[in-house]
């Protein structure tokens, strides 16, 4: 993964997402553009799942991603940006990131932190959270593919960004951006 330029972030941070209101994807557009940060979105029936995304996904170039937004019993909320086809072994992922053990989150919490529902989770939603509550995690497998892709805020959309814009996008909403092999998890016994 190539570093991105310090100039860039610095930049970025400065910026911020504007306003109190859950952003649309207009306004995620917009902030994107904010950011100089080039995109393409493709519109298309709704879809929850991977396997839902399966011909669409063929069709377009780069890493394609499931979300996953989780909690644990102390109140810690991670949002995850894994590779569509990785395995994440949730019951030991607490022992790799150090929290207590984690479960989805309630589409209530979801949607009061990150501005979006079930089926339209995406790192996108970052922007969403302007108090800081989330930790986000991305897949090192996600990482190897250029572009990225995810939902512009909802499931009728796939939105592609450059792979190291991703980070620039995280750090300018006030967010880490922690790469995380999850492979680790499959050799624990």
């Amino acid at each position: 993964m190539e570093a991105v330029s310090g100039a860039k972030l610095d930049e970025a941070s400065s910026l911020g997402p504007k306003g109190a209101m859950t952003a649309t994807p207009d306004d995620l557009f917009a902030y994107l553009d904010e950011l100089g940060i080039a995109h393409t979105t493709h519109w298309h029936a709704p879809v929850f799942t991977v396997e839902e995304g399966r011909d669409l996904k063929a069709s377009m170039p780069g890493g394609h991603t499931k979300n996953l937004f989780l909690t644990d019993k102390d109140g810690t909320i991670i949002l995850i940006a894994a590779e569509a086809h990785s395995q994440l072994k949730l019951n030991r992922l607490h022992r790799l990131i150090g929290t207590r053990r984690l479960s989805f989150g309630a589409p209530e919490l979801m949607e009061e932190v990150l501005g979006v529902t079930p089926g339209s989770v995406t790192a996108f939603a970052l922007m969403n959270d302007r108090e800081g509550r989330v930790r986000f995690l991305v897949d090192a497998a996600l990482m190897a593919h250029d572009p990225v892709n995810f939902h512009p805020l909802t499931n009728t959309g796939t939105t592609a960004i450059a792979r190291d814009d991703l980070e620039v996008f995280a750090r300018a909403t006030g967010h880490g951006f922690e790469v995380v092999d999850f492979t680790q998890l499959l050799d624990e016994g």
